[in-house]
Order: structure tokens, then sequence, then C-alpha cells
């Protein structure tokens, strides 16, 4: 059964789901834009089955989170500190961490800046946080794949446009580039309630913001072990992204899935959630 819970972290109510027994090891589920925690919900239970206390959090601006004003508060070092404050609310001194889109960008950070503090860390199509500029020079075509980031920087008309029409950019920006039937409507209707939480969008484009007006020190090498899954056909990210981020890992296992997108842990959920019991444990 998947419960709710809130944890402050700095004076910020984060919102989490959690399942699995007290005792379990404690595994952290982070989700990227523009999801929310509940995007974890199929892997939460195989994983609590299995024995792990499982917390997925709704990240800082996000669904039921607490939403700070400004840019600042959304700084990378900031985003990983709220995870840590989830493992200490746990009473967890180290963490089993997975990562999917800028969730995965935050466990990338954490692990490298804080390895005391990660037993061991998945990333789902995330890059590196130190590949963000060697991979777009290697590779030009991924300034074309990343001009929304450019596009989030403008003030208010982003949060105009992305709630013009029922969300339908953001609804888009999950079923225009998944497998047909990924996302359905009972999908989307739960996405849409979270974004149409008071400063949700606002919130949600600071973390973007915030990577840009107050770029995050170089994370460095990842010394604990690391497991990559990677769609190949994502249209945000190169899999160059997956290949430099591994070469950044000391002891790292690469896996990809061919037919799957930037969303893959909702395309193959069964797979991805067997990928991550036989890594975590």
């Amino acid at each position: 059964m998947i419960r709710e819970r809130v944890v402050l972290a700095d004076g910020v109510p984060l919102h989490c789901l959690e399942a699995g027994p007290d005792d379990g090891p404690l595994v952290v589920l982070l989700h990227g834009f523009p999801e929310h925690a509940g995007a974890w919900r199929r892997h939460m239970v195989p994983l609590a089955e299995a024995g792990f206390r499982v917390v997925a959090p709704d990240g800082r601006g996000y669904g039921r989170s607490g939403k700070p004003d400004g840019i600042a508060p959304y700084r990378v070092s900031r985003l990983t500190a709220d995870v840590v404050a989830v493992a200490d609310a746990y009473g967890a001194a180290r963490v089993r961490l997975v990562g999917h889109d800028w969730g995965g960008i935050v466990a990338w950070w954490l692990a490298a800046r804080h390895p005391e503090r990660v037993a061991r860390l998945a990333i789902l199509n995330a890059p590196h946080p130190d590949t963000r500029w060697s991979v777009p020079r290697r590779h030009p075509g991924q300034w074309l794949r990343s001009w929304y980031v450019a596009a989030f920087q403008l003030p208010a008309l982003p949060e105009r446009l992305l709630a013009a029409n029922g969300f339908a950019a953001l609804a888009h920006a999950l079923v225009g580039t998944s497998r047909p039937g990924t996302f359905g409507p009972a999908d989307l209707e739960g996405y849409r309630a979270a974004w149409a939480e008071p400063g949700a969008l606002r919130g949600m484009l600071a973390w973007y913001r915030a990577l840009v007006r107050h770029p995050p020190r170089p994370a460095g090498r990842v010394r604990v072990p690391t497991l990559v899954l990677w769609g190949r056909r994502d249209t945000a990210l190169l899999p160059a992204f997956a290949e430099h981020g591994a070469a950044l890992a000391d002891d790292v296992r690469l896996r990809w899935f061919d037919g799957a997108s930037h969303w893959l842990h909702h395309e193959e959920p069964d797979a991805v959630a067997a990928e991550l019991l036989a890594f975590l444990a």
C-alpha cells in the first residue's frame, strides 16, 4: 500500500509517497519535468514487496510540495539538500538513489559530491551535470533539442503558454514524445491537477532558470556503484549523454532500451523495475 507523508527540508514541505517496511533499506525515487512523485507508482510496489522502504517525493515547486518564491531556492545544491533532508527524516545515513530526467541530474550531483550519503545510484535518461556543455559542443544537434531550456528563461510568458488550453503543451510533452498509449486519460488528469497547483508552473520552471542563473559547481566523478538505463529514442537528449555520463562513473553498467523514449520507465515499467530490483539489492 502506498502512503503519504510530508517532510520538511529547510522549512519547505515536501510531499512524499512511501511504501514498504519501516526497517527496509531506503530507496529514494526522484522524478523529472513535468512529472511528480506519482510517476513512480508502478515501480514502488515491486520494490516495496522486495523489502525496500521506498520514498518518492514531489520536488520543491512540484505538485503538493512547497513552492518557495524566487529562483535561488531551486539551485542544484538546494535540490540535493532536499534529498538529504528526506533521507534524514527516514533515519537513513545512506540511500539507494534513483532519478529520471531532472531527478537524475540531482541524483548524479548528490552521488558525486556526497558519496557518503549514497549507497547505489540508478539513472534513467538524465545527463551527468558536468556533460551539459561538453556533449552539445561535440554533438551540435543537441542544441536544437535543448531549445526549450533557453525559452524557459523568459519571464512569465512560458507559464502562460504552458497553462494555455488546459496545459496542452505539457500534455503534448508527454504524449507526443512517447509510445502511443503510454500516458492515458487518467495519467493526464493527475498531471493536470499537479500542474494546476498554485505556483506550480513557476516552481517547475525555476529549476531551469536556476540552472542558468546559479550554475552548479562541477560535480566530478561518481565513485558509488552506478546503473544507467537509457531509452535510445529520447527526443530531448542524445544517447551521447548516456555514454559520457557513464564515463564519469568508476563502477558503472549502461543498459540500452532500443525501443524506448525519454519515458522508458512508463513504456517499460516491468523491465525497469526488474533492473532496479537486481541492482539495488
